[in-house]
């Protein structure tokens, strides 16, 4: 199950859409709608769905004192995704699906964040050379074991069932996961987990089940919200996915293959800031683990060493070992926010096409900034200008060339991309930009609109 396309060019606010190893990327709008588009049916029998990998996944660092013991626990055998005939890059789905669901293009996600310094003593007045224990003061094994413990109960089993588009009256049926956000039955999931579905049962890792609906869906990204009529679930608690480090531990809660529930995979954060292209539509900024993630996957947590959500566990890699993605929960967060207050999910918009300034591309524009956000100079391919009529961005008087350096007191870089930190805002909130135009710093105020289902 594989699915490389192109990215739509359409959107009217999207960063500049570039491959993996363009080195030259060409302007695009800020945000691209995804359109995801599901898999080849496969035969009904799980078995055949996947075949078994051969590579395992790395294992975690016990704990150890010095001297260090030579033990090491055995490597992990993750369930295998789909095999692909094409190369690096290619995602594979990870909601397990006998057949597809009209918008499901079935991604696996994969879960990595937390962080775990291990100090150890010393003893410098040791004269006699004599062995001296230097004990780990966190045991990563016991992090993988207290945060299993602790947010194993707020992930769920989404299965879902609709119609085949491509048949008439073909039953089908997907499996993937999600994870309780409150305690009055919100789940955050994948949108490509319950898109297209028409009924829905999520299953309580103690075996209850409750038919569930889907609140919303995103406009932006790869998520959706269900609800179900309960109350005092275990809900899990969010963290901060801007503070990731690459290195952190990580750990992944879900149901690969749609069959072993509440499975608990452990890894590191590999990379932040990376960008994929999957079903015809580009998701980026998302964080890359190598913890092992597998179809049924999808939807379920990425959670650091404090049991705290950091992810959104989307997809993997095919042709790969240990090359997983998730989506940062700050992106989540104004989504989640909106349900609990009864509202629509909707996403800001200021109506640019802009440039992720990098070393390169401000050696070759001569740019007085090695970070931030260019607004294009001219119109696109098809024409469109740069800023968008009625837009946001020119009712604030952005201009074409303009370098938006930061939003509030967040700088634009490469960690915190400009449409990463637009996305933790609502639509109707008033923000300040910094720029600078013709090496001039100012602010300017923009408030944002709603986000275009087509932009």
């Amino acid at each position: 199950m594989t699915d490389e396309r192109n990215v739509p060019q359409d959107d009217d606010t999207q960063p500049i859409d570039s491959s993996f190893f363009s080195p030259a990327p060409q302007p695009r709008n800020e945000w691209t709608s995804a359109s995801w588009t599901a898999p080849p049916n496969h035969p009904a029998t799980p078995e055949h769905w996947f075949e078994p990998s051969t590579s395992p996944a790395a294992p975690s660092v016990p704990a150890a004192t010095v001297p260090a013991p030579s033990w090491q626990p055995p490597a992990q055998q993750p369930a295998a995704g789909g095999r692909s005939g094409s190369g690096i890059g290619t995602i594979v789905s990870a909601a397990l699906l006998a057949a597809v669901l009209a918008s499901g293009g079935t991604f696996a996600a994969l879960t990595a964040t937390g962080a775990l310094d291990r100090p150890a003593s010393t003893n410098p007045s040791n004269a006699n050379n004599t062995s001296v224990t230097q004990p780990v003061t966190i045991d990563e094994s016991s992090a993988v074991i207290d945060v299993a413990k602790n947010a194993g109960p707020a992930v769920v089993r989404i299965v879902s069932e609709g119609v085949d588009p491509n048949a008439t009256n073909l039953p089908e049926q997907g499996i993937g996961s999600g994870v309780i956000f409150n305690p009055n039955g919100w789940i955050l999931t994948n949108r490509h987990v319950v898109a297209g579905s028409n009924k829905l049962t999520v299953e309580l890792k103690d075996g209850t089940q409750y038919p569930g609906t889907i609140y919303g869906i995103d406009t932006l990204t790869d998520l959706a919200i269900v609800k179900i009529d309960a109350k005092d679930l275990t809900a899990a608690g969010l963290g901060d996915s801007d503070a990731l480090r690459v290195g952190q531990l990580v750990v992944a809660i879900g149901s690969p293959l749609g069959t072993f529930s509440n499975t608990v995979t452990s890894g590191i954060v590999s990379a932040k800031g990376r960008e994929i292209n999957a079903s015809g539509s580009s998701l980026r900024n998302l964080i890359q683990t190598d913890a092992a993630i597998n179809p049924g996957n999808s939807g379920g947590p990425l959670l650091d060493a404090s049991s705290a959500v950091i992810g959104i566990n989307t997809a993997i890699a095919s042709d790969s070992t240990g090359i997983g993605f998730s989506i940062p929960i700050n992106i989540a967060k104004p989504l989640m926010a909106q349900a609990l207050a009864g509202k629509q999910l909707e996403r800001p918009y200021i109506g640019i096409r802009y440039e992720d300034i990098d070393a390169q591309l401000a050696k070759t524009d001569s740019l007085p900034v090695k970070v931030g956000a260019l607004v294009s100079r001219e119109a696109d391919q098809n024409g469109n200008p740069p800023i968008t009529a009625g837009s946001p961005a020119e009712a604030a008087g952005i201009q074409p060339g303009d370098i938006i350096t930061a939003i509030g007191q967040t700088k634009i870089d490469t960690e915190h991309p400009l449409d990463a930190v637009l996305a933790q805002n609502a639509p109707g909130d008033t923000i300040q930009l910094s720029i600078l135009r013709g090496g001039q710093p100012s602010t300017v105020d923009v408030t944002l609109a709603v986000r275009p289902s087509n932009p």
